[in-house]
């Protein structure tokens, strides 16, 4: 059976178990229509009304979280916990801009020298295409979603060509929550009709969450049409540990945030860089810990076992980079290698000796891979750590938080982190610098992107 289109696609055997059809031509003009009609009447809505509806989007997340995580461990092989808790993320999420939207979209009175008064209002403006991945199939919408709603805009969602149903339990919660028609709307479009959209008068943004290719492609469009568009791209974050007083449980923590979601984390850390006082032993540590792990189903999980990636093609991608980088010269510690010919499951990995010379240098594994790099100052890690086309997120360790906290602030990404791995919830702002892509989502940033910035003047 043919893999293309939008399917669901077992990642733990790679049998496809269901088929959906593309949107014709004429359901997308309907689409559109409905969403400009939809627009008019969402935006006239006071926040406070409309916070009314998305409270109970939110309520619905909750309610539905066991449902909801069963659909994206068949799609794309998230465990069945982690999905639990990627549903209760978005309930929070909703909750976060129904409580803080009317502030966050209040008016801000400016000086005036000119006898008046002067004011910053923050209105809706219109229509938005977003264009979401499969790593994370709920929170990526409702990170968009809920503060364009709490706005007045409306949502035309093209989702992961892996993720029809997981995309078909957001619209339903949607209608079920009584987001009047129009307001959002899933869209299973090609390629050739995400460009119609965009090039449509009636939509007004575009946001997409993806590959650097697939975001060159809708920033070029964004452009030639005018649309405001926020990119949140690839990342290669760098994970910064000068000094501690237990390798063993720092090992383990790099460990573990590395392999969550089996390494398909945007903001992951996937370059450990150490310092090599305690580089040595934290190999081995995560040497022993990556060889501890069998392969496990995604329903039951714990701390030794390891889930399918999204897919087999994602898989096949990931075990190419890590061979050619064994190829040019880097060493695999552990782990590594695909299970068998038909499923998506990898080995979590451990490799070293990683130079700039090597393609995996500059590449983003997305994938439960750690690439773990020695350095013997604060100024060569700080180097290497911003050594890269990529800018989404890092952290620094170290028992002494001032030394930690000078490093942190000279890395080149949008989100910089002091001993924690990120820092993570409905009121933190995401988003990157350089090739991972410009915009914020989250926190009082979610409500400042797609927004006329109306200036309000009233002469005395």
């Amino acid at each position: 059976m043919s893999t293309d289109g939008y399917r669901v696609q077992n990642p733990a055997t790679g049998e496809v178990l269901e088929t959906f059809e593309h949107a014709t031509d004429e359901e997308v003009q309907q689409i559109l229509t409905r969403a400009a009609e939809g627009y008019r009447a969402w935006s006239e809505k006071t926040i406070e009304q409309r916070g009314e509806i998305v409270q109970k989007v939110a309520d619905l997340f909750a309610e539905r979280k066991e449902e909801l995580a069963r659909i994206i461990t068949e799609e794309m092989g998230k465990p069945h916990a982690e999905g639990v808790e990627e549903a209760e993320f978005c309930a929070d999420i909703f909750g976060y801009f129904v409580k803080n939207g009317p502030k966050l979209g209040a008016d801000q009175e400016i000086e005036s020298f000119s006898g008046g008064k002067a004011y910053v209002q923050r209105r809706p403006i219109g229509a938005l295409l977003g264009i979401m991945p499969w790593n994370f199939p709920y929170y990526q919408i409702a990170r968009f979603a809920a503060p364009n709603l709490m706005l007045g805009n409306v949502i035309i969602l093209k989702h992961a060509e892996i993720c029809p149903r997981s995309a078909q339990a957001v619209q339903q919660i949607m209608d079920d929550a009584g987001i009047p028609a129009g307001v959002y709307a899933n869209v299973f479009a090609t390629h050739d009709q995400i460009a119609e959209i965009i090039a449509d008068p009636r939509v007004q943004g575009v946001s997409l969450t993806g590959s650097e290719r697939a975001g060159s492609i809708i920033g070029a469009l964004a452009g030639q049409h005018l649309k405001k568009a926020v990119l949140e791209l690839g990342g290669s974050d760098p994970y910064v540990i000068l000094d501690t007083d237990d390798v063993a449980a720092a090992a383990r923590t790099a460990w573990e945030t590395r392999i969550y979601n089996t390494g398909q984390v945007c903001n992951a850390n996937k370059r450990l860089i150490v310092m090599d006082e305690i580089y040595d032993e934290f190999v081995a540590q995560l040497k022993s810990l990556a060889e501890g792990m069998t392969p496990g189903e995604t329903i039951d999980v714990d701390a030794k076992t390891f889930t399918p990636m999204s897919s087999r093609a994602a898989a096949e991608n990931l075990d190419a980079q890590v061979r050619r980088a064994v190829e040019q010269g880097a060493e695999l510690v552990a782990g590594g290698g695909l299970r068998d010919e038909a499923s998506a499951y990898y080995a979590p990995a451990v490799l070293t000796g990683i130079t700039s010379e090597m393609d995996a240098y500059r590449e983003e594994l997305f994938g439960p891979v750690a690439t773990v790099y020695r350095v013997s100052s604060d100024e060569e890690a700080l180097h290497l750590a911003n050594d890269t086309q990529y800018g989404l997120g890092g952290a620094v360790f170290s028992q002494d938080t001032a030394r930690a906290q000078r490093l942190a602030e000279r890395l080149e990404v949008g989100m910089a982190n002091v001993n924690t791995p990120a820092g993570e919830g409905p009121e933190i702002p995401f988003g990157g610098v350089k090739r991972s892509g410009f915009g914020r989502e989250l926190g009082p940033l979610g409500m400042d992107e797609f927004v006329n910035k109306r200036m309000y003047y009233v002469a005395d």
